[in-house]
């Protein structure tokens, strides 16, 4: 959808794009300023080391114990191109073929892909909107078998925006300890997008430290999301094992974009507090607006960059001239009349439903739900407008 918004755009239509999760905040001066720095010592034009260079690496373990309370080394962290490399790496070393892995979802399609590219089985356990999208614990305990292997989330979650809580990773550390051969992956990409003022890792926990792998990166809480950089912090057996892969693939990532990364993870902190403070205030505003709209359900996000509405009410409804058959055309209906480009659920594992990103400006927002609202105005049940 996104691109489909960037070829219209190119003919010259005026396309709201609300379909992709790219924050539109610039990246942090202090930021650019040290990757600009980086290039004029003339220091770092040569090959890293395949996990990152040793002093990123330590930055990155005393984050996640005074942040997460998740005690590491930094021979426990791996750098890598983004987070999904490091998800991808995960998933290489660890799932031999037919090995399961539960996925929480709605999620974020690119976990099943990188999971049948490693020759496992995904294993979907599906939320509820009327649940905010949480996972029972009963749905967790009857999902894991003798093959599974690991469970994959997020938190903050993409599409959904919830967020995990204490108590929830402290119930689900119940069920784990009766399964001890399952790994947790734990995709926290979105921790600092993040409106409940505390987020919690399940790395923590004591009793799962020795079977938990954290995913982060600096994409979305510091806008670096060209930067690409990402990392992992888990076993040390582990972390050697996705060392080796990344050796063998990509090798480390961009010697300047880990010097800004060292620059934002030690620096400054209130641009990334500012910048979720406006995204709070987006979000807001988006809910609002969505309210006005008939036959939408959502929940209320709790963090990252989108909403995840149920926009079923509109199946089977026609404007005159073709009747819609399922969120991806309601989707394609909705860039087609109404130039803006939203993302249909099936892509993330729920078909009921439509992400729409805040991460745009507000006057885009407000123009775009607006066109939304009119466009859906459009629509009537197939009954009333005839065959």
């Amino acid at each position: 959808m996104n691109q489909k918004a960037i070829d219209l755009q190119a003919q010259g239509h005026n396309i709201i794009n609300l379909s992709i999760g790219e924050p539109t905040f610039k990246t942090p001066l202090s930021i650019q300023q040290a990757a600009k720095k980086a290039i004029d010592t003339g220091l770092y034009f040569s090959y890293t080391p395949v996990a990152g260079y040793a002093d990123l690496r330590a930055a990155i373990a005393e984050k996640l114990y005074t942040e997460n309370n998740i005690p590491c080394e930094p021979i426990q962290i791996v750098v890598s191109n983004g987070a999904k490399q490091a998800i991808s790496n995960v998933f290489l070393c660890l799932l031999n073929p037919g090995d399961e892995v539960v996925v929480y979802t709605p999620c974020w399609g690119s976990y099943l892909a990188l999971i049948q590219w490693a020759g496992g089985k995904p294993v979907p356990i599906r939320g509820a909107l009327d649940n905010n999208f949480e996972i029972t614990l009963e749905q967790l305990d009857q999902a894991i078998t003798a093959k599974t292997k690991a469970i994959i989330f997020s938190s903050p979650c993409n599409p959904t925006g919830h967020v995990f809580s204490e108590q929830a990773f402290e119930a689900m550390a119940v069920v784990l300890s009766k399964h001890k051969h399952v790994f947790v992956i734990a995709d926290e990409i979105y921790e600092y997008i993040n409106f409940t003022n505390k987020h919690v890792s399940i790395g923590a926990l004591p009793t799962l430290q020795d079977r938990v792998i954290t995913i982060n990166g600096f994409s979305k809480g510091f806008a670096m999301t060209g930067w690409r950089i990402g990392y992992m912090a888990a076993p040390t057996w582990l972390a050697q094992a996705c060392e080796k892969v990344q050796g063998q693939t990509t090798g480390a990532p961009s010697s300047i974009a880990q010097r800004a990364a060292l620059a934002a993870i030690k620096g400054d902190k209130r641009p990334i507090q500012q910048m979720a403070d406006s995204y709070k205030k987006r979000r807001d505003l988006c809910i609002k607006l969505l309210k006005e709209i008939p036959g939408i359900r959502s929940n209320t996000p709790s963090g990252g960059l989108f909403l995840f509405p149920d926009v079923s009410d509109y199946v089977g409804c026609s404007d005159g001239q073709e009747v819609i058959q399922n969120t991806d055309m309601l989707c394609m209906y909705l860039l087609q009349k109404a130039h803006v480009s939203v993302v249909a659920g099936s892509a993330f594992g729920e078909p009921n439903c439509v992400r729409i990103s805040y991460s745009a400006p507000e006057e885009q927002l407000i123009t775009g739900l607006q066109r939304i609202k009119e466009a859906l105005a459009r629509l009537k049940p197939r009954y009333l407008v005839g065959p």
